[in-house]
């Protein structure tokens, strides 16, 4: 299943980014913080990412809720879910 986002065709099925990421070999206990915790070194590891958009719409598509994905929390994440319905809302009623 191809999907378009920001000018970029994402196959979901494909995980061969994953090959890629900077979290290669990481301990996942890093990416997935007590509540409340610091989410800095995880997101540090994400910055720079060759793979990072590749990560942060695989957990957008796939509803991950907890974790570091993309650089991003889940309530950052939530964020951006809410703006992407908005949009299709907001374009669905302007074609109306």
């Amino acid at each position: 299943m191809m999907e378009q986002r920001r000018g970029h065709r994402f196959d979901i099925g494909d995980r061969t980014w994953q090959g890629q990421a900077n979290c290669l070999g990481v301990d996942p206990d890093l990416f997935f913080p007590e509540r409340g915790a610091s989410t800095r070194e995880a997101k540090g590891v994400c910055r720079g990412c060759v793979v990072r958009e590749e990560c942060l719409e695989y957990a957008l598509v796939n509803g991950e809720k907890f974790g570091i994905w993309g650089g991003l929390s889940e309530r950052e994440r939530r964020r951006i879910r809410r703006q992407r319905t908005l949009a299709r809302g907001a374009g669905g009623a302007a074609s109306a």
